[in-house]
């Protein structure tokens, strides 16, 4: 069952977009609404509990389906920073790049969100 929202939608596509048209001009409040957004709309697209998305300090998601972890540190951890995780859920930065330059950080066997990145392919369009 997915989480409820915190983060009212029409809000968190207005402060995807604010970011999306200055991400070095974003202020923290909507740098954080977004990412907490972003989050909730991928533990609703990708349901579950086996991987865990961390942006610190703003947020974290549990999704995708299959084993699930119950107690410490989970075996499928994605980790990154609000302006990595932003670019991914754009689509204007690909996940492998952002690994290969160390900005994405991936433990664990299915900690792979390919098949849900970009989240808003048209950045034009998040609102």
């Amino acid at each position: 069952m997915p989480s409820r929202r915190r983060v009212p939608v029409t809000a968190g596509r207005a402060a995807l977009a604010s970011w999306v048209g200055d991400p070095e001009g974003a202020d923290r409040t909507t740098t954080a609404t977004a990412v907490r957004f972003s989050l909730e709309e991928l533990g609703a697209r990708a349901p579950g509990r086996s991987v865990e998305v961390r942006v610190p300090p703003f947020g974290v998601v549990q999704c995708i389906e299959g084993l699930q972890h119950r107690r410490g540190t989970p075996p499928n951890v994605i980790e990154t920073d609000a302006a990595t995780w932003l670019a991914l859920v754009v689509g204007t930065l690909d996940p492998a790049a952002a690994a290969g330059e160390g900005r994405l950080r991936v433990s664990g066997t299915r900690a792979d969100l390919t098949a849900y990145l970009p989240l808003f392919p048209d950045p034009e369009k998040v609102t």
